[in-house]
């Protein structure tokens, strides 16, 4: 903008052609600063729309972020419970495994004794009845000597 401007006189007055330039060329500078202004207003108002939306991109890329730590903690959640509920699962399956050969070794011995048992009573009954056998067969051969005896004296 011009610093103060000094007219020349006329007779009626400044001169008109000096003073209506100045009023021109004030009108072209303050047509320019608005016209800077507004292109610098809407300049600003497209920077804020801009920096709004730029925002509302981080806040939502804040609330993913939020949202996939929150699941990676439910995740980490879930796979140890069910890694301690599978560990539980694997001691009640060996307990129940040592359990049941526990079981099958006491009833294998039982019947292995029960079998040991039997066959003592077998031999103990095969002791008696060779014994009375014999004695039976001693007393049959005494009865047949005897027999014999008797036909020998008629």
């Amino acid at each position: 903008m011009r610093q103060m401007e000094k007219f020349n006189y006329e007779p009626n007055g400044y001169n008109r052609k000096e003073v209506n330039q100045f009023i021109s060329d004030v009108i072209d500078q303050t047509s320019g600063i608005v016209k800077k202004y507004t292109e610098q207003k809407e300049k600003i108002h497209q920077q804020e729309a801009e920096i709004s939306k730029l925002r509302e991109e981080v806040e939502h890329y804040h609330r993913i972020e939020s949202n996939l730590k929150d699941t990676i903690i439910r995740a980490e959640h879930t796979a140890d419970h069910i890694k301690y509920l599978a560990e539980q699962d694997s001691d009640i399956i060996v307990k129940d495994a040592k359990n049941s050969a526990s079981r099958i070794v006491n009833e294998a011995l039982i019947k292995a004794e029960k079998i040991d048992n039997q066959t003592d009573i077998a031999n103990k009954n095969l002791k008696i009845f060779k014994r009375k056998l014999k004695i039976l067969l001693e007393q049959q051969a005494a009865i047949i000597d005897e027999i014999e005896d008797i036909e020998i004296l008629d």
